[in-house]
């Protein structure tokens, strides 16, 4: 309102609540509730990376097993214009079978379509099913 007599008041700001997001190197974020609950089939992956985590629009995911055995993989695709550095949503589904396991990992792979070691980055979510 009027402040002509003293400094106006700053609005309290709310602070980003990070336990509620799985991050990797500023570059992609994933709710966290996907590790706080037992996932089924189908399993829907979304959140947001940066332009540079995509290539042509998508990147790979794939669920794994507690040995490490492939459950699924897919492509996430970009939900909108991803050559930006802005953040950016994107979405997967996942079909799945019976884990023969309690728990597993979600892995958001960067794409690199260079190949080079140098250029690979990925973010992994230990899950449960």
């Amino acid at each position: 309102p009027l402040c002509e007599f003293a400094a106006c008041p700053e609005l309290p700001v709310a602070p980003v609540a990070t336990s509620t997001v799985f991050s990797k190197d500023d570059l992609i974020q994933v709710d966290a509730s996907i590790a706080s609950t037992a996932l089924a089939s189908p399993l829907m992956v979304t959140g947001r990376a940066r332009g540079p985590w995509y290539f042509e629009a998508s990147f790979p995911v794939e669920l794994r097993d507690g040995m490490g055995a492939m459950l699924a993989s897919g492509v996430a695709q970009a939900q909108g214009e991803w050559m930006t550095m802005d953040y950016v949503p994107f979405s997967l589904s996942l079909n799945f079978g019976t884990p023969t396991t309690a728990t597993g990992t979600l892995i958001l792979k960067k794409d690199n379509p260079s190949g080079e070691p140098a250029n690979d980055n990925q973010l992994i979510i230990p899950v449960q099913f």
